[in-house]
């Protein structure tokens, strides 16, 4: 099996690379992916199941209980909110209603968690809910929203320049996580996103079932404003719902892009009853540790992560409910699996620690992650990175990766350097569109400082046309991801699994080794709270000390969390 040449200071370590196994990770997918799991859903059997064979797989090779009180179990208080279907939302002018029915033209939730939630309110257009004064836009300027609902288009307005909302790139501010927190921070009383797949990046297919079931959250605090309800409807029936006013849906997102919009009344009133389950759960995170050698560093930690959780059993496709979450992520827990077997049975450990984090609720809005960068185990300013496993395509070996966010961090120079050595071509996000680097569970500890990013492959597979890859991109988005037919298959390819989970072991250890601790490039969104995370919490003799100097460059506007 061939090897990778590593640096100087990891010559005693050269076979360790070679023990990671496609076989191996077949194994964990088969099992993670199966029925018997049923689609790992936050607080269900099934997703106890998972975290139970984590923790199980996680001692077996020898990384060691960092959960809480000694155990591999870092426990995540949420709420499971499961809306009725017989929930009932209109809009009406004057004496014409306009009902939207469940699934078909509206889902969504309620984050009041309570078993009622009664809205009659007055409907306000605000373009694309996004206040970001570093652009000089905000589609809130001059209206009142509270106790009100705003309808919005998720994404952001379009632009070619790098410097305005990231051009073709999606930010922070184009997901829809960000329109329910800065709708909420407005005080408005519901908000309501028009889908349209060019917008949202994928189908109404997608949306459904990942909203039309029960929904984890965390718990609420009481004195903060929350949504009565927060969801999504149809293209088509909002252009049912515009018809009451004379207007359309390509009109009202022609003026969301554009510069100088106003927010404005609909003319037309929302009304809706919104009845839910409430289930108290405590899901879980499952942290492992491997320590390091050195003294001094193995207070410091590189930290491999990957969510277990997929969308559970849902409404049937073809007569199949379980969502089994096979590529999404049943892949990614299996070469984090792998990693952290073949980290712990090195004989002489790299200097700093390694943590293995296996996070919950990454499907309903990063809240595993976010509760553990919150929460961590080892203090984010100790914290070197974050190299982050989520979703791969079962297809073969690619001679290109994508590792989104790492250009933004010192470690730029090193991932070069590794990714040369396996050969492996860095290429841009052939879909920056998508806003990838904001809807995984890097983005957590990017936003709290530490350098993160996913490890990707790219879309060029060894063997095949140019083409297949972004192909096979596609055949993916439209037809199973978030769809029960996101299941294993016994033909699959893990060749390309293992070329990467390869490339990450041996990229964290290099990290693990390094003097400094990483950050991010001045100028980065990230950096103000890198800094005061180094400064907050190193010990005496820690790199945190020390940090990487960071290269200059053009100073990028800072984009709102």
């Amino acid at each position: 099996m061939k090897l990778y040449l590593l640096s100087l200071a990891c010559l005693p370590l050269l076979a360790q690379p070679a023990l990671i196994d496609s076989a191996k990770i077949r194994a964990h997918v088969r099992f993670l992916a199966s029925d018997l799991l049923e689609g790992r859903g936050v607080g269900t059997r099934g997703g106890d199941l998972a975290t139970e064979y984590l923790a199980s797989q996680f001692a077996l090779v020898g990384a060691k209980p960092a959960g809480d009180n000694g155990t591999y179990f870092q426990k995540v208080p949420l709420v499971n909110v499961a809306v009725d279907p017989s929930s009932a939302l209109a809009f009406s002018v004057e004496k014409k209603s306009l009902p939207l029915r469940w699934l078909e033209g509206f889902v969504g939730t309620t984050f009041q968690q309570q078993p009622v939630a009664n809205i009659d309110t007055e409907a306000v257009f605000v373009g694309h809910g996004i206040t970001a004064p570093e652009f000089k836009w905000n589609d809130y300027e001059g209206v009142d929203v509270r106790n009100k609902t705003v309808v919005l288009f998720t994404n952001e307005p379009p632009s070619e320049d790098p410097n305005f909302f990231g051009g073709k790139a999606l930010t922070y501010y184009g997901r829809w996580t960000y329109k329910f927190e800065q709708a909420a921070r407005m005080g408005a009383a519901a908000c309501i996103i028009i889908h349209t797949t060019p917008t949202a990046g994928y189908g109404w297919q997608v949306v459904r079932g990942s909203w039309g079931r029960e929904e984890p959250q965390v718990r609420r605090d009481p004195s903060q404003h929350a949504l009565a309800f927060a969801g999504w409807i149809t293209q088509d029936a909002a252009q049912q719902v515009l018809g009451l006013t004379s207007k359309n849906v390509d009109d009202l997102l022609k003026l969301a892009d554009t510069r100088g919009f106003k927010a404005f009344t609909l003319g037309t009133r929302m009304r809706a009853r919104i009845s839910a389950r409430l289930r108290p759960i405590e899901s879980r995170n499952v942290v492992a540790r491997v320590e390091g050698s050195d003294a001094a560093r193995s207070q410091e930690a590189v930290l491999f992560s990957a969510h277990w959780d997929h969308l559970g059993i849902g409404e049937a496709v073809n007569g199949d409910a379980i969502y089994n979450g096979a590529v999404d992520n049943a892949t990614g827990l299996g070469m984090l699996l792998e990693i952290a077997r073949a980290w712990a049975a090195m004989p002489s450990k790299p200097r700093r620690s390694a943590l293995f984090v296996a996070v919950t609720g990454e499907e309903s809005g990063l809240l595993g992650s976010k509760y553990y960068a919150e929460n961590p185990a080892i203090p984010l300013g100790l914290t070197a990175a974050n190299l982050n496993f989520d979703a791969y395509y079962p297809f073969g070996r690619t001679r290109d990766v994508v590792l989104n966010g790492a250009e933004r961090t010192t470690l730029w120079p090193l991932v070069q350097n590794v990714a040369k050595r396996f050969k492996f071509e860095i290429k841009p996000d052939p879909r920056p569109e998508q806003g990838s680097y904001y809807r995984s569970d890097h983005f957590s500890l990017a936003r709290l400082g530490v350098p993160s990013f996913s490890i990707n492959l790219g879309d060029q597979f060894e063997g095949k046309p140019a083409e297949a890859g972004a192909a096979i991109f596609r055949e993916f988005n439209t037809k199973h991801y978030h769809q029960p037919s996101d299941e294993y298959k016994e033909d699959w390819d893990f060749s390309g699994m293992e070329h990467a989970a390869r490339f990450g072991f041996v990229l964290g250890m290099e990290i693990a080794n390094q003097n400094a601790l990483p950050t991010w490039n001045e100028g980065d969104e990230f950096l103000a709270e890198r800094e005061k995370r180094l400064k907050s919490d190193a010990p005496a003799g820690s790199s945190a000390t020390s940090p990487a100097k960071t290269p200059a460059r053009k100073k990028a506007p800072a984009k709102k969390k």
